[in-house]
């Protein structure tokens, strides 16, 4: 394909009336831009901050064969490396700056190689992830003591302190408090706490608003003194069985491949491995400096 085959707009109503099917095609494996769009949808181009958002789709005779999102960085369907490398070509020649990019390891690989021929640029693994995919449900048994509940709005100071303890812990560089909260990427997930039977937070899930049938379960989250008692697994049951209740056909996580203690949690609850994600930072973004 050539990079003319590359379409862009900054109109979100007019990306979803010709990219949208794809999209929902595979609603697992696009997870991620499936809930950025509708974020986008919903809150309008500002969603994200600034500079507006430009959304692109690879279409030729009729068919779109996979998009991409520039908000913040770069994020990807699946592409073979010929489409990776007339999608640097065509971004570059535009003279788009990508601080980073994330997508399927294959896919993110080959757009990193193709971005630093094309710029110069020079790509830094910075994150490995694993995308999940719930299969069977299966609760722990048995469960610890207390109750899953949802997070009322009484309960916002203690959520944003549970957050900022998780976003520390993997080093999320983001400001949590009551004046940022509406632009962080929390406040348009639905939480439950794992409460202990008096009634102390224990451990939290979050997950998004079902769109093409699924949910992400996002994030899961147990304070450092409270672990190793099941409630991380009991909550993330309870999310993820009232995702099944609701509706959802597909239901899906994201886990770091180097915790072994959640990827066990995750399996043993019914997840299987679906895809293997990673995040190229570039040192320099110039376009037109290779």
């Amino acid at each position: 394909m050539r990079p003319d085959d590359w379409h862009l707009t900054e109109d979100v109503d007019d990306f979803l009336a010709r990219a949208g099917e794809f999209l929902r095609s595979r609603p697992a494996l696009h997870t991620t831009p499936l809930t950025t769009i509708e974020k986008l949808r919903t809150h309008g181009a500002q969603a994200f901050g600034t500079p507006a958002p430009v959304l692109g789709r690879l279409e030729r005779a009729g068919k779109v064969h996979a998009t991409f999102s520039l908000i913040r960085g770069l994020g990807l369907t699946h592409l073979t490396p010929e489409h990776a490398d007339t999608l640097a070509a065509h971004l570059a020649a535009l003279g788009h700056s990508l601080p980073f990019v994330s997508a399927d390891h294959e896919t993110a690989t080959a757009f990193a190689e193709a971005w630093q021929r094309r710029t110069g640029a020079t790509p830094t693994l910075r994150d490995r992830i694993r995308l999940y995919r719930l299969g069977a449900l299966t609760p722990p048994t048995p469960a610890p003591e207390g109750r899953a509940r949802p997070v009322r709005e009484q309960d916002r100071e203690q959520l944003m302190l549970l957050l900022r303890e998780f976003t520390t812990d993997v080093r999320e560089a983001v400001t949590i408090d009551a004046g940022s909260w509406a632009g962080t990427r929390f406040a348009d997930k639905h939480f439950t706490f794992w409460e202990t039977p008096d009634g102390t937070p224990a451990s939290m899930a979050g997950a998004t608003t079902m769109v093409a049938g699924m949910v992400r379960v996002d994030p899961v989250y147990t304070p450092a003194h409270l672990r190793g008692r099941g409630y991380a697994g009991a909550v993330t049951a309870e999310v993820s069985r009232a995702a099944l209740t609701a509706g959802a056909t597909d239901v899906v996580l994201y886990a770091d491949p180097a915790n072994p203690t959640s990827n066990a949690l995750y399996q043993r609850l019914g997840y299987l491995p679906l895809a293997e994600w990673a995040v190229y930072d570039f040192a320099s973004a110039e376009p037109g400096a290779g």
